[in-house]
């Protein structure tokens, strides 16, 4: 039993959706059958992959579905988070309901317990947004900043509710602003004790180096971006 994490699949396999990534450049050419290739060769049923944002281009759930169903049918266990471009994504109880048994877990203000054969994993996280200090941060990226604090907050008091013997954390957002300066999420992971936290969002050469990829305050920060990993799942445990 695995614990794989790779976010950013940005897909677009519905029939109302056109947004072909490969205008973004060549490693997004066939990004999808890639990944498809990749879970096959590593990911067995009982191991879990944490899909930490920008799942589908899709506006509207109905929309989504097309690409949550190819995911759903990629081997492995899903924990599944929100990123800035899930618009689709209204409401976790019905998406929960939606693919209840079909061992897809969509998560938000919660956390999981993954029980391995030697201790027991809480995975907990949100969204994120810009943090302060960052060139792009506006007086308007404050309150959404300060909600999405709020509810890794609640997802981490969650998981320590639980008792585990390890707490991983799942941004979509980097924990930090363009100059790696810690924020209101580095401090919460620390305080709570998580050991890995993963998030993704950063893309391109330029921005990858703009991303915390090392250890701050205790916990271990990886940048898993589809294109960073080469469309290749990180194993985290």
């Amino acid at each position: 039993m695995k614990l794989f994490a790779i976010g950013d699949l940005h897909l677009s396999l519905g029939d109302k959706v056109d947004k072909p990534m490969e205008i973004f450049g060549g490693q997004w050419v066939n990004h999808a059958d890639r990944v498809r290739e990749h879970f096959l060769s590593m990911v067995s049923p009982e191991d879990w992959v944490i899909l930490c944002g920008d799942l589908s281009w899709a506006l509207k759930a109905e929309d989504a579905m097309a690409d949550l169903n190819w995911i759903k049918d990629l081997p492995g266990r899903k924990l599944l988070f929100k990123g800035n471009h899930d618009l689709w994504w209204q409401s976790t109880a019905k998406l929960n309901k939606a693919f209840e048994g079909e061992n897809m877990f969509f998560l938000q203000n919660q956390a999981l317990m993954l029980d391995f054969p030697d201790k027991r994993v809480a995975v907990a996280g949100t969204r994120g947004w810009t943090c302060p200090g960052d060139a792009d941060f506006a007086a308007h990226d404050r309150k959404i900043y300060n909600r999405e604090v709020l509810r890794l907050k609640m997802s981490l008091e969650a998981a320590k509710s639980m008792e585990p013997d390890e707490i991983v954390g799942v941004l979509h957002f980097p924990p930090t602003n363009d100059k790696k300066q810690g924020s209101d999420f580095t401090e919460l992971m620390a305080e709570y004790g998580v050991k890995t936290c993963v998030y993704g969002h950063l893309h391109g050469r330029d921005a990858f180096g703009k991303g915390l990829q090392s250890t701050l305050n205790g916990v271990n920060y990886k940048l898993v971006s589809l294109d960073f990993l080469e469309t290749c799942p990180l194993q985290i445990i």
